[in-house]
């Protein structure tokens, strides 16, 4: 009992490290938005950009995205409970999904405004922006690419789906205002659609990105198993232990961005009940200081009955 006190206090201590974290990078995510889509929106009036107010209506609508991020992580965070007894960690899978569907709904939006522009071709009556809007489509892709490798960073530094999905919606609108960039400035030079071909390009780009976000949070939702590395990784550690002369099961399923693992080994039969259970307990927490990634381990002991288990 009280080793399983020990153990859930420090999963609830790191589910709150986690929380903390996530929530400084989200924080940040949100002051920069906000401040970048007034700069583009104030730029995109001032210099008579179209451009760059949809640029800026989009960086505004990324604060949304980031709330979803927020409301994922909580939730991914609680403890386990009578209802949920593996815990909430798939929640951040669903905050991931949802980033996908917003990120390709966002990118298709850009896309099909840029076919409807190319196929009506109605250029005449475009205003030719000012230079601040050229200023504004910079500032925004150095700040955008900045806050991917910063919020990429700690994605993968706390392995987050929901994070990580932030991130490359981080990096789509730096596309975004590349197409901006490169629409102001055809236009400036009296070629208007580039800014449509750019935005359809960019389309493209988003579109895999959200593909990849969306196939990486489904492949944590279902029962899929850790890689053959880190299965094999799993296997050499529990084989090079000194009690143990085989391994007859060794099973693995992701959970959210947690690791389970079923595992049957086998121990000299002549062991007492005691201590086959205290190898078991030894292999146990090996596993889990060796793997900070897994969260539970189902251990069966098995009786040794032959000379081909140990390698």
């Amino acid at each position: 009992m009280e080793k399983d006190k020990v153990m859930t206090e420090g999963s609830h201590s790191d589910a709150l490290d986690f929380q903390k974290v996530a929530n400084k990078v989200s924080f940040i995510t949100i002051i920069e938005n906000v401040l970048l889509s007034l700069f583009k929106l104030f730029a995109g009036v001032v210099a008579h950009s179209s451009a760059m107010i949809s640029d800026a209506i989009h960086s505004a609508s990324d604060v949304f995205s980031t709330i979803v991020v927020i409301i994922g992580i909580k939730l991914a965070s609680k403890e386990s409970d009578r209802e949920h007894p593996y815990g909430h960690e798939r929640m951040e899978c669903v905050a991931a999904i949802v980033l996908s569907m917003v990120l390709f709904i966002t990118g298709l939006a850009i896309g099909v405004d840029a076919a409807e522009n190319i196929i009506k071709g109605n250029y005449e009556t475009m205003e030719v922006p000012g230079v601040l809007a050229l200023v504004a489509a910079i500032v925004s892709i150095a700040t955008k690419e900045i806050m991917y490798w910063y919020t990429r960073h700690y994605a993968k530094k706390l392995d987050s789906s929901a994070l990580m999905a932030d991130a490359w919606h981080h990096r789509s609108d730096a596309f975004s205002s590349i197409g901006a960039l490169i629409g102001v400035g055809g236009a400036i030079l009296g070629f208007p659609i580039m800014d449509s071909i750019a935005s359809l390009v960019i389309f493209v780009f988003i579109a895999k990105a959200a593909y990849s976000i969306f196939k990486d949070a489904m492949d944590k939702m279902v029962d899929h198993s850790c890689d053959e590395k880190t299965e094999k990784e799993i296997y050499d550690y529990v084989i090079s232990h000194d009690d143990v002369l085989g391994i007859d099961l060794l099973q693995t399923r992701i959970f959210g961005n947690k690791i389970y693992i079923d595992l049957e080994i086998e121990v000299d039969a002549s062991y007492s009940l005691e201590k086959a259970h205290a190898v078991a307990e030894d292999v146990h927490k090996n596993i889990e200081q060796r793997f900070p990634k897994v969260k539970h381990i189902m251990i069966h002991v098995n009786p040794y009955e032959g000379e081909e288990g140990k390698c």
